[in-house]
């Protein structure tokens, strides 16, 4: 349908509360700050969406703390959000007034380059993303364009809806990336709020799942979740892999997750920051056509797949809600490994 237009909705012109990245640096500096801001307008073929709930995605940390290079001053972190359309820039589609939509991190791509006409949208040069190149969640208003929301169900807590914009979807995309055979061995390296996710999925699809990661708490999460054995972060697993995905942004630990590949594995990286990898050992690490891959963004097809699937068998969603006002404190427990599950803004 087409919407009421930029500036009709209630509040117009009115101020907002958003937290920006003011200065990228540790946590420790407070890169984080607390602004008012303007209420956006809706542009051509977007939503404006108001905030039911953000999860805050480790992307977040790597923009505030300057690993991920900001590309635009005073950016609003934020892409697995939750809210109700509250109106309808020029021409925009989707959900009505009042419907529920979640915004991911991918916003948009050009639709028309040779990756994203052979399906590989999130390859495309041209995309854009949630909280990047855009403001994101990290506030109470937030624009998306109509093509790139997802129509989320109006039952279910938006707390536990929103770490699936993008644990979930990105979790999805890397277990898909892995190769996983069915009934596979699956080693998962680091524990957080996807990889909490994407263990679940894969032990609902007959695969035996083995974590690594240097988080007490994580452990015990995982092995209550079904894990087959849970253990050091760069412990050896019990038995050798089929694949694995490591969700941890530490090249310290692509060495041992290749070496416990069985022959023919495969590792996926998840993430979109990585610490520097170590020198390999070509035999130890890569022969027996051992795989080393990336994962990159995600499609929306992998997003409306993952959220399907979650809709048909719904994964327990650890969290660790936090008040909007202390996002802050959010990032800094996530970067010292507080969290248990995602951590989620709430209003």
């Amino acid at each position: 349908m087409t919407g009421t237009g930029a500036g009709t909705f209630a509040g117009a012109g009115a101020g907002m509360d958003a937290w920006v990245v003011a200065n990228p640096g540790p946590m420790a500096t407070r890169p984080l700050r607390l602004a008012r801001l303007p209420v956006p307008a809706p542009g051509p073929g977007e939503l404006l969406v108001r905030v039911e709930a953000c999860a805050v995605c480790r992307t977040d940390l790597h923009l505030a703390e300057g690993d991920l290079p900001p590309r635009r001053p005073r950016t609003v972190p934020g892409h697995e959000v939750v809210g109700r359309v509250t109106a309808h820039g020029p021409g925009a589609g989707g959900p009505p007034a009042g419907g529920r939509v979640g915004v991911a991190w991918l916003r948009s791509t050009c639709g028309h380059c040779r990756y994203c006409l052979r399906g590989a949208e999130n390859l495309c040069p041209a995309s854009t993303y949630t909280g990047w190149d855009a403001d994101g969640g990290y506030a109470e208003y937030v624009t998306v364009p109509a093509d790139f929301a997802y129509p989320l169900p109006d039952e279910g807590r938006a707390e536990t809806l929103a770490p699936l914009l993008c644990a979930g979807i990105i979790g999805y995309r890397a277990l898909l990336r892995a190769d996983l055979p069915p009934g596979g061995r699956l080693g998962i390296y680091g524990f957080g709020a996807s990889a909490h996710l994407t263990a679940q999925v894969a032990i609902a699809q007959g695969a035996a799942v083995h974590v690594m990661t240097r988080s007490e708490q994580a452990r015990e999460l995982a092995l209550a979740l079904g894990a087959r054995s849970a253990g050091g972060a760069s412990d050896p697993p019990p038995e050798p892999l089929d694949a694995a995905i490591l969700f941890a942004p530490v090249g310290d630990l692509v060495p041992p997750a290749l070496a416990a590949l069985d022959r023919g594995g495969t590792l996926a990286v998840a993430g979109i920051h990585l610490t520097d990898i170590p020198e390999l050992n070509y035999e130890r690490h890569l022969f027996q056509e051992r795989t080393l891959r990336s994962v990159t963004a995600n499609t929306r097809a992998d997003g409306r797949a993952f959220l399907e699937l979650a809709a048909l068998h719904p994964p327990r969603v650890a969290t660790t809600p936090y008040p909007f006002d202390a996002a802050d404190r959010a990032l800094a427990d996530l970067a010292a490994d507080r969290v248990e599950g995602a951590a989620v803004l709430v209003p």
